[in-house]
């Protein structure tokens, strides 16, 4: 699902015998001692989990999953949610024909409701009470041709599929939850309220993001995947001419991983988190499709697809000083900060 969570399967950190680790158990014999004041069960939870011990009663996957939930407590409402530009919602003036539609490649069952804009949210609608809207309407059809002297099957020729979603009066309601709100405080009140979908609200009151409970039983189990989820794959792949395709949405602690560079530690980088947003405020603003922008490192990104919001797919290339050297012999200038392809 979302963005670069702590999974269930991501490699459990281990302590070899250094200095800390003997520090940690010289801490842990004053306070048995009563010698040292204990910081809370909590901390000593999370040391407990952090040492390599051989005989344990915890597989890696469970102690996975007690970490996540031990730092549970620190994550917010904006680390879990779905950005506004990712968030797939519908129009309450939408007909009920265009809803199907939208249902069968959405891959979702819950989908946000708006009316002129997504900043004008109406609700949710369910896919299963849209299914039972339809079961009804079609039901009430064979009743009215049967006549009353026979059963007739359903008839879906009765559903009139140009009736508006506002019309058909099946939305249910959402929860409004700030960015700020702790993901722990968002999860009870999913649970009390019994409402698995919360729109995030900037300061201004408009949309800033979605949350789904699954988003936050995630966070402590990993991804959660049905047979209808697609196989997005890696959003860093190495391609055969020695580039690399990436996802814009990919973070940049993947880019560090995958190319042994890192970008957190550039000027205005401090509150970035994916390689596109990072692009952006490289560029000053949002690139075009073919553009290519000079960033650090020797690194070139060229825009493979973008809209007027964001960059949605890159291209990497890496300048190599050799590189460099050849165009400045050859009489070639270098690539300006923000240049078009097409004018190469």
């Amino acid at each position: 699902m979302n963005e670069d969570r702590s999974r269930s399967d991501r490699p459990v950190r281990t302590l070899t015998e250094t200095d800390e680790t003997r520090d940690h158990w010289y801490d842990r014999v004053l306070v048995r001692l009563g010698l040292k004041p204990r910081e809370s069960i909590r901390h000593d939870l999370e040391d407990a989990l952090e040492e390599a011990v051989e005989d344990t009663d915890f597989s890696p996957q469970e102690r996975a999953m007690l970490k996540n939930v031990l730092s549970f407590h620190r994550i917010r409402v904006e680390d879990v949610m779905v950005p506004r530009a990712d968030i797939v919602a519908v129009a309450s003036e939408t007909n009920l024909g265009e809803l199907l539609s939208l249902f069968r490649t959405a891959g979702h069952s819950r989908l946000p409701v708006y009316g002129e804009t997504l900043d004008d949210p109406k609700g949710m609608v369910h896919i299963r009470d849209f299914l039972d809207f339809i079961a009804m309407r079609a039901d009430s059809g064979a009743t009215e041709a049967g006549a009353g002297d026979e059963t007739r099957p359903p008839s879906l020729g009765q559903i009139d599929l140009s009736m508006t979603l506002a019309e058909a009066n099946i939305l249910r309601p959402v929860l409004f939850v700030p960015r700020s709100m702790p993901a722990i405080d968002l999860l009870v009140r999913m649970q009390a309220t019994r409402t698995h979908m919360a729109l995030v609200i900037d300061e201004y009151g408009g949309t800033d993001g979605l949350v789904s409970i699954e988003d936050l039983v995630e966070m402590v189990v990993g991804d959660i995947e049905d047979e209808h989820d697609e196989d997005e794959g890696v959003t860093i792949a190495a391609a055969a001419d020695g580039t690399y395709i990436a996802d814009a949405r990919a973070s940049l602690d993947e880019v560090k991983e995958t190319l042994g560079v890192d970008l957190t530690e550039e000027e205005g980088a401090e509150d970035i988190d994916t390689i596109g947003g990072f692009i952006a405020t490289l560029a000053g603003r949002v690139p075009s499709r073919s553009e290519v922008i000079v960033g650090p490192a020797g690194l070139e990104f060229e825009v493979l697809d973008a809209d007027p919001r964001r960059v949605k797919k890159l291209r990497i290339h890496r300048r190599t000083p050799a590189t460099s050297e050849v165009e400045i012999s050859e009489g070639r200038p270098l690539a300006p900060r923000s240049q078009s392809a097409a004018a190469e």
